[in-house]
């Protein structure tokens, strides 16, 4: 079952066209990684993906219903605000910059949008809440607020928020840039972790071995386009373009 679709992507910044006719899909329970240099577009595909951009051209469809629709011309046609509102409870997305809200405890920030936003039962959203910051190794910072936490800690809490929402897809954009080398670790072992439950999830990372290891299906993009894309064995250990073999030259110790 495809959760994610997007077809003949663009997106243009001014005259810098950042995506160029950019196809890829996301099956149910597959783990799909994106690799490549900075402004290579990476980023700027997530976020079009969680509609905090909006594409110029092209198709955004999760499990069939279309965020946006190509027009005759190719041009991205996005639904009405309802319809939108009700794509987003699709996916999740955790941030680099971890983006907590700084006057909201730990527990709070994890709780708040499963209650405003899907109107739940606030016991019900506390005790999933506290199991989420348990299986975090966070369950006695539930009552601490974010400049209370390292920055791993804070990490761990914007996943626990991500996962609150029981989204059908998590995207991650760069989770361990912000991190030093220990605490990028601990982020890592996270993500595996969800990996092992069959979690959808569409992960930009710098982190090659990680992407080796976690992903059922590697991107690699570079100049806004995807120069070569297949299983972690087909485009790390034996890539066949020069672009991505020059790419991973840097990266051959991992």
């Amino acid at each position: 079952m495809k959760i994610l679709e997007i077809n003949n992507s663009r997106k243009h910044f001014g005259d810098l066209e950042v995506l160029k006719d950019i196809s890829l899909s996301v099956e149910k329970n597959q783990v799909v990684s994106i690799i490549g240099p900075s402004g290579s577009g990476k980023s700027t595909l997530l976020r079009c993906a969680t509609l905090l951009e909006t594409l110029d051209g092209g198709d955004l469809i999760y499990l069939g219903d279309y965020a946006a629709k190509a027009d005759e011309n190719g041009n991205a046609v996005y639904a009405a605000p309802e319809e939108l509102k009700k794509i987003k409870m699709n996916f999740g997305l955790v941030f680099q910059n971890f983006n907590l809200f700084p006057h909201y405890s730990v527990l709070k920030n994890v709780m708040e949008a499963p209650v405003l936003v899907q109107k739940r039962n606030k016991d019900e959203v506390k005790e999933e809440a506290m199991e989420l910051l348990r299986k975090m190794g966070l369950e006695d910072k539930a009552d601490a607020y974010p400049f209370q936490l390292s920055g791993g800690q804070q990490q761990r809490v914007s996943i626990a928020r991500a996962l609150a929402m029981k989204p059908n897809i998590l995207f991650f954009d760069e989770p361990t840039s912000a991190l030093d080398p220990e605490l990028t670790g601990e982020i890592l072992k996270v993500i595996k972790d969800l990996a092992a439950e069959h979690m959808t999830m569409v992960i930009v990372t710098h982190e090659m071995a990680f992407a080796r290891d976690v992903s059922d299906y590697i991107i690699f993009m570079d100049g806004g386009v995807i120069v070569e894309e297949g299983t972690p064995d087909q485009v790390i250990n034996h890539p066949t373009q020069e672009r991505t073999k020059l790419f991973l030259s840097r990266f051959k110790n991992d």
